[in-house]
């Protein structure tokens, strides 16, 4: 009778068992859930991904798809063409003021996490601007810019002259740090909640402790607020600089990418829907995700070592005192 009853529990289960079972049933659910989710995905990311790798390696137009197969020779066209990475010297106007855009919201941030009157109003009027939609900021930038309008006459009623205004948007000296302006403004209010969110982690005994042991806000940022959240800000400044490479809707809304100021991208939907050149276009694009590759792993690199504090037991500097120690002492030894 025993071996009969541990025969039976031995039995494996059949498919439709299995399936009505309890552990079926929850694996069903799962696989139910994700199946649109990874459908969506692989339909409208990684297909269209790979389509991209393909046509790079053709030319061809949206009329005449597939038309000749050319190998290398988009990819070639990209290094040799100089609107191609001169627009990338573009990109470093938006990594500047991606630079600016992180210290201001560090800055802010660090304010607005000690109680004052009206934060919640400044967090809102801070986050505002990126709750708007991008090609909306270039509309508003590219009035607020243009001659005459907003910014000139703020600053002709604070006595500045006409003549001595530079036309915004018209000026190569200074239509990228314009057009750079506008991300600072529509993201330094994402940024600074990031900031604020991890600041506001950060044991409030801490604080306490150390005014009762004499340090200013200065001393709590530098030793207490800053060590806390810096996986924060290697984060905001990893994507800030990778996002730099691939700024789109300022140039494109307000300046069409005229006078210089055409970015990477900019350029690179010229090519595709102006000119008619989609292979160029897919191996442009090709070429960025692998600079971009290479500055995130270059970034992640520097920060990891830029850092590094060390081990709970030994601290960074304290591991190349001892090291230094041991060296000398082997070099006394050896003498």
């Amino acid at each position: 009778m025993s071996n009969q009853v541990s025969n039976t529990l031995k039995r494996k289960k059949t498919f439709s068992e299995w399936l009505r079972a309890r552990e079926g049933q929850r694996a069903l659910v799962i696989v139910a859930f994700m199946f649109v989710p990874l459908l969506l995905l692989v339909v409208f990311t990684y297909l269209p991904f790979f389509k991209m790798i393909q046509f790079s390696f053709y030319k061809m137009t949206y009329l005449e798809p597939l038309d000749e197969f050319v190998g290398l020779d988009n990819y070639i066209e990209v290094f040799q063409r100089d609107d191609c990475f001169k627009s990338l010297i573009v990109s470093v106007y938006y990594m500047g003021g991606a630079v600016v855009q992180l210290g201001l919201a560090l800055f802010f941030a660090t304010l607005l996490v000690f109680p004052i009157k009206g934060s919640s109003f400044f967090k809102g009027a801070m986050f505002f601007p990126y709750l708007i939609c991008g090609i909306a900021v270039g509309f508003i930038f590219k009035f607020f810019y243009a001659r005459g309008f907003v910014l000139d006459s703020i600053l002709q009623m604070l006595g500045m002259s006409e003549e001595s205004i530079p036309y915004w948007l018209q000026d190569k000296s200074i239509n990228n740090i314009s057009l750079a302006a506008t991300s600072v403004w529509r993201y330094l209010g994402q940024n600074m909640i990031l900031f604020l969110g991890a600041m506001m982690s950060v044991d409030t005994d801490l604080y306490e402790a150390s005014s009762l042991d004499g340090a200013n806000k200065w001393h709590q940022f530098r030793y207490i607020i800053l060590p806390s959240i810096k996986s924060i800000v290697v984060l905001n400044l990893i994507l800030s600089i990778s996002g730099s490479l691939s700024a789109f809707e300022p140039p494109y809304v307000i300046t069409n990418g005229t006078m210089g100021t055409g970015t990477y991208f900019v350029i690179m939907n010229r090519l595709a829907h102006e000119n008619q050149k989609v292979g160029l276009a897919c191996a442009m694009a090709i070429v960025l995700l692998v600079i971009i590759v290479i500055c995130t792993v270059a970034q992640k690199l520097f920060f990891k070592y830029a850092f590094d504090d060390g081990t709970s037991d030994e601290s960074k500097a304290a591991v190349r005192r001892r090291k230094k120690a041991e060296k000398a002492a082997r070099k006394g030894g050896i003498a």
